[in-house]
């Protein structure tokens, strides 16, 4: 069997092939990747505070120029979104330990961090996927 070899197109909001399984209500980022509902993976999103915070995050988001990083803190870890070019962004990950970058066009990913907005909701469907990750969690902590 071959290992995985995964490819990171660039994700954009009006792809046919879908690409978003959803966002949970921690505003993790659940992403098939290549499109393939097989592979998912999450990618931590921008958690902020305050309406302040969101709308300084926001505009050091459209701030960024080629090779400009913004860092996303959260209590348990984070990601750092890369500036490739002025309409290419990169969240760098690691599928069955093999690194990834997913590649965004700059409105998509400005939607994604837009969740992170103070009165955003996630759909009621995407609540279940904050539980399977809480699952998840718990069955290698009972494993360990």
């Amino acid at each position: 069997m071959e290992p995985l070899f995964p490819l990171a197109p660039r994700y954009r909001l009006d792809d046919e092939n879908p690409w978003l399984r959803g966002i949970d209500p921690a505003r993790r980022y659940w992403l098939w990747v290549n499109g393939d509902d097989t592979v998912c993976t999450t990618v931590p999103g921008l958690s902020v505070s305050s309406f302040g915070e969101f709308k300084q995050a926001i505009l050091r988001f459209r701030d960024l120029q080629s090779g400009d990083r913004m860092e996303l803190r959260r209590v348990v870890g984070g990601c750092t979104i890369h500036c490739i070019s002025s309409n290419c962004y990169a969240i760098s990950d690691s599928i069955d330990r093999a690194p990834v970058w997913h590649l965004f066009d700059r409105e998509t990913l400005e939607s994604l961090l837009m969740t992170a907005h103070p009165d955003w909701q996630c759909a009621p469907s995407d609540i279940e996927l904050g539980r399977d990750l809480m699952e998840q969690m718990f069955a290698r902590s009972m494993a360990a």
